[in-house]
Order: structure tokens, then C-alpha cells, then sequence
């Protein structure tokens, strides 16, 4: 009778479980790697699927008998360059997969284009696609019974997504990221340009400071002609935003962690060195099969340590937060925002990366990519080497062959002279984020910021007065942005959008606070987050027009200046507001979505 109560205590996770052989099992002196499609292809207890596996191309008894099954799943479609060729990595992957006698099925989940819904309706889908995309593959490797699974991602939530789908499957497992895309140019400018840049540029034009180099407003280089330059040179080709954006943040953090190959995080999504990359996943699979070596033995504390050492070196994503919270939370792992914040206080900020410096994942990889700085890291003692990784070897082992970075190199500071000596990414709490919120304070805007309120209840009404040029020049202003949390927004919408265009616009003495998101391309003083959000009551919902508002590094603060008594009072006239979605995928995810400081999970009831 304990034992039933006891799986019935409310939050205790249970998943579906599913058979398999022990491992070092042997079959005829070797150990068995089907270990759970062996279940549907031994004996004759399920001809069905038998006879669909050979129409699906299985050769041979032999074969359906002993070859493992190898999921591969691609987040890819076609119309964003993050993803638009992960198909073909896949089937790089599944031809290596092959070689290694083993069965390769690929099959495919979604994503959406942060870069093309930014500042549209469009970006309240992004968020919930992390868990389209965990749920996606956790149903196709536990449905189909494969034994592993390569998961190939392309975009900002794909990486988490396919992390918590391993963690759930908990089946061998390696991820290749898909590469980053290289650098544009825009010839009107005369400068390196990437995605980040035509936001900016909107800013830029709303308010009169959008000209070409040289000889501005001449035929062909009117501020026009430099948005369509811009528009047209921005993103050369394949592979996801350049700077430590979301994605490149995720990806530099999963190879800390040692759930990919080493130098997978900064191979360039067309370089010769990420088809090597898929071609080697086959190996890796294989070691990880026949080692036991599994997602949930990978993502402990220790790794996830190393992931937040190397996003706070590197300067990346406030997403990455919500994103960490998320894997660790699906994998049973205990991370908070006070785990975030001790090592954000340990860690320096050393890379002149954008978006709040100058150079791009392209750029790093010409001087050694994350290997290298890796390797600084760990021989620094910031970065924990003794981890395991996918190749059955020490994180510092999978690095020591590659070079340390050049002594001439200006991407990477020295560990003595960082860009700031702590983290950029800071948790603040206060009586306007009782629950916390994530603040991306690099240093180069200072450390503390107050400013009276200018609120508005949707994003669309900040990108608006922006394009109207009606945020005013020289007044001290904390930007609020609420109702767009996880279940109000729906869907926590990053707000690129007007956090560029406020840069593009030279407005320098605003700061930025929400309940949303903004994206890793966003720098500035900007604060998001924020919880509890405005639609569940938190104190951000009555925040007014006016109000002197203090944004501090120093104290890790977020505050009001106005009393709990005033605050108390405010509240006895808000009502929450009502659901303007009650229907389709964005009304079950506010149903269903936690709140940012436990990474806006879907599961946890």
C-alpha cells in the first residue's frame, strides 16, 4: 500500500516505460545494442510490425533480429536558413549510421523562425515549439521502440527541445547542431552585418540615423536603399544567427556539457568540418551504445555547472536561463536561479562576441572555435574536465588535441583583463520580481539604472510608439512590457524587435523590463522574465505610467518605488485580465506553462 501511495504523490515524475534487454546482455559473444526494438523483432510476438519494418526497408532477418535502430531526427523545414538544410545533415548521418550495420531511421519535427515572427503574432509559437519538439521526439523513440537517437537541431528552442526529449527517452543519445551561419556584408554600410542588424536598422530609420557610409541620400543610397542592402546581405546563407545569440549560446552550452561532439557548437553550418562532424556521429552513437553511456548519466549538476560557466564567459542568451531551468527540471536535476547567480559571480565576462561586441561565431571558429576556449577554461579551473561525455572520454580529453587559442587573438580576453569580472547575466529580485527575473547587464551601459515607467499591457504597443518616434531623447525611462509572460502573452514573446530598434535609435537612456522575453541578439539594459508575470497578478501588472523604477547589478535588485501599502491598494481595483486566446496550441500551452523561474515547463503537475 506505501509503495501505490507513493507513486501517486502529485509532481513524483513517472514516464511510460518500456522493456529492454540489460546492457551486457551477449548475443553469440557480443554484447546486444537493440536492447529495445528487440522487443518488437524477436520471435513472432508482433509479426505486424515485423512485416512494416520490412516494408520499410529493413533487408534482411538478420538484420530485423539483431541491428539496432537508430532514430534521427532533423528540426527541419524549409524557409529559415537555421534549418533549411538539416535534412541533407540527416541523411549524412543516417548513410554513416548505416555503414556501422546498423538500422538508421530519420524522421523529422518543427520549429518556427524566431527571426522571421520577431515583433509579430507569429512569436508567441516560438517558445512552445521547445516542447512541440521534446514531445515530438520522446513519442517517435519510445513509440518506435529505437534503441538510440541523433538529434539534429537548427534554431534557438531546438536545442533544449531535443535535450529534454533525451532526458525523457533517456536512450542513447548525441546531438549535432546544425552550425552557425556566416558573417554578411553590407556594401552601402561598408560593414560586417548579420540578422540583428536589420532591427537595429528599423530603429535606426524610425528615427532619422539610418545613412549610407559615404555619399548618403544619393541615388541608390538613400536610407531606403541601405534597409534593402541590409535586408538583402544580412544572412549569406545557411546556418543559424551568428552572434552568441540563443542559439549559438545553447550549443557552446550542450558541448560543455559533453552531448556533442567536440567543435560542434562552432562548425560553420556549411564548413566541410560539420559533414565531418555527421559522419562521425555514427561512431559516437555506437560508443555510447555499447558503453551505456546515456542522456541522464550526461546532464548532472557538474555539467550544467560548466554550461553556465561558459554562457556567462561567452556572453550569452538571457534565454539560456529559462532554457537551463528547463533540461535540468526534465532530467531531475536540482538548478535554480540562485545556482545561475553564484556562478554568474565567479565567472568572468571575456568575449568581444555580439551582440554587445564585435565579432561572430564565424570569426571564433577561425581561431579555434569552443574546443579551444574550452580548453582555457578548463586549465583555468572554471570548466569541470572531468565530465563524461558522449565518446566515452573525459570532456578535457575530447579537447586535447585541439589547439589553445592564438596569442594574438582579440575575440577572447584574458582570464586577468575580462570585459567585466563577473557574469552578464545577473537574477534580481525585488517588489517588482518577487519570483525573480534575468537581467543582461554586460557593463558597458553601467551597473545600475532608475528611470520613471512608461508602461504598456502588449509589445505591440511599444513597437508601435517606437516607429513613431514617440519615446522621447534625454529623459531617464524603464520601458514596462508586461502581459507577455507565459501564459499571458501566450507564449513569452521575444522582443527583439523593440530592444533593437531602441539601440538603432540611439536611445541610450532606456531601459527595458518584461514579463516576455527579449532574444539573445537583444543587449542593453534589459530585464525579462519578470515573475510572477502581469496575467497571474504579479506585482508588475500595476506598475503606472511615472512610477521611478531601479534596475541594480549591484544588489540584484528590481524594484518600485512604491510602498506595499500603495501596491495592496492598486490591486483591490486590477482584475486579471481575460484569455484573448481560448482555442489551438497557444490556449493549451497557457493552460499548461509554469512560470519562468522554473524554465516555463509543461509538465510539472
Amino acid at each position: 500500500m506505501t509503495s501505490l501511495h507513493r507513486e501517486d504523490v502529485p509532481g513524483e515524475p513517472r514516464y511510460a516505460r518500456f522493456p529492454n534487454v540489460e546492457h551486457g546482455t551477449l548475443r553469440d559473444g557480443k554484447p546486444i545494442l537493440n536492447r529495445w526494438s528487440s522487443f518488437m523483432t524477436h520471435g513472432h510476438d508482433f509479426p505486424g510490425a515485423q512485416a512494416m519494418l520490412y516494408a520499410a526497408g529493413v533487408p534482411n532477418r538478420e538484420m530485423l533480429k539483431t541491428a539496432p535502430q537508430v532514430g534521427i531526427a532533423t528540426v527541419w523545414w524549409e524557409g529559415n536558413p537555421c534549418n533549411t538544410h538539416l535534412l541533407h545533415l540527416g541523411k549524412t548521418v543516417k548513410d554513416a549510421v548505416l555503414k556501422q550495420g546498423m538500422l538508421a531511421w530519420q524522421f523529422n519535427t518543427i520549429g518556427v523562425s524566431d527571426g522571421m515572427t520577431m515583433g509579430s503574432e507569429g512569436m508567441r509559437f516560438s517558445l512552445q515549439t521547445r516542447e512541440v519538439i521534446a514531445d515530438s521526439i520522446e513519442t517517435v523513440t519510445c513509440a518506435q521502440r529505437h534503441d538510440a537517437n541523433i538529434s539534429i537541431p537548427g534554431c534557438d528552442k531546438n536545442m533544449p527541445g531535443v535535450i529534454m526529449a533525451a532526458a525523457r527517452h533517456n536512450r542513447p543519445f548525441v546531438m549535432i547542431y546544425g552550425g552557425t551561419i556566416r558573417k554578411g556584408h553590407s556594401r552601402l554600410l561598408d560593414k560586417t552585418v548579420n540578422i540583428s542588424t536589420c532591427y537595429e536598422a528599423e530603429g535606426a530609420l524610425a528615427y532619422g540615423k539610418l545613412h549610407a557610409a559615404t555619399n548618403a541620400g544619393d541615388k541608390g543610397r538613400t536610407p531606403g536603399d541601405v534597409m534593402e542592402d541590409i535586408a538583402q546581405h544580412a544572412c549569406p546563407g545557411i546556418g543559424a544567427c551568428g552572434g552568441m545569440y540563443t542559439a549559438n549560446t545553447m550549443s557552446t552550452a550542450i558541448e560543455a556539457m559533453g552531448l556533442c561532439l567536440p567543435g560542434s557548437s562552432s562548425n560553420p553550418a556549411d564548413s566541410p568540418a560539420k559533414m565531418r562532424e555527421c559522419a562521425k556521429a555514427a561512431e559516437a552513437i555506437k560508443i555510447c551504445m555499447e558503453k551505456n553511456i546515456r542522456p541522464r548519466d550526461l546532464l548532472t549538476k557538474e555539467s550544467f555547472e560548466n554550461a553556465l560557466v561558459l554562457t556567462m564567459a561567452l556572453g550569452g542568451s538571457t534565454n539560456g536561463v529559462l532554457h537551463f531551468l528547463a533540461m535540468a527540471g526534465t532530467a531531475e536535476v536540482p538548478l535554480t536561479l540562485d545556482d545561475i547567480q553564484n556562478v554568474s559571480n565567479r565567472v568572468p565576462f571575456i568575449a568581444d562576441l555580439a551582440p554587445s561586441g564585435k565579432y561572430l561565431m564565424d570569426d571564433l571558429f577561425e581561431i579555434g572555435g569552443t574546443p579551444s576556449v574550452l580548453k582555457l577554461l578548463v586549465a583555468a579551473g572554471l570548466i569541470n574536465g572531468n565530465i563524461p561525455t558522449i565518446t566515452g572520454r573525459s570532456l578535457a580529453e575530447n579537447i586535447e588535441s585541439f589547439p589553445s587559442l592564438p596569442p594574438d587573438q582579440v575575440i577572447i580576453r584574458p582570464l586577468s583583463n575580462p570585459i567585466k569580472s563577473s557574469g552578464h547575466l545577473q537574477i534580481l529580485r525585488g517588489n517588482l520580481s518577487p519570483g525573480g527575473a534575468v537581467a543582461k547587464i554586460t557593463g558597458k551601459e553601467g551597473l545600475e539604472f532608475s528611470g520613471r515607467a512608461m508602461v504598456f499591457d502588449k509589445e505591440h504597443y511599444l513597437d508601435a510608439a517606437l516607429k513613431q518616434g514617440k519615446i522621447p531623447h534625454g529623459i531617464n525611462l524603464v520601458l514596462i512590457v508586461r502581459y507577455e509572460g507565459p501564459k499571458g502573452g501566450p507564449g513569452m514573446p521575444e522582443q527583439l524587435k523593440a530592444s533593437a530598434a531602441i539601440m538603432g535609435a540611439g536611445l541610450k537612456q532606456v531601459a527595458l523590463v518584461t514579463d516576455g522575453r527579449y532574444s539573445g541578439a537583444s543587449h542593453g539594459f534589459i530585464v525579462g522574465h519578470v515573475v510572477p508575470e502581469a496575467a497571474v497578478g504579479g506585482p508588475i501588472a500595476v506598475v503606472q505610467d511615472g512610477d521611478m523604477v531601479t534596475i541594480s547589478a549591484k544588489t540584484n535588485t528590481l524594484s518600485m518605488d512604491v510602498s506595499d501599502e500603495e501596491i495592496k491598494e492598486r490591486f483591490k481595483s486590477w482584475k486579471p485580465p481575460k484569455p484573448h486566446i481560448n482555442r489551438g496550441t497557444l490556449a493549451k500551452y497557457a493552460a499548461l506553462v509554469g512560470d519562468a523561474s522554473q524554465g516555463a515547463m509543461t509538465d510539472l503537475f
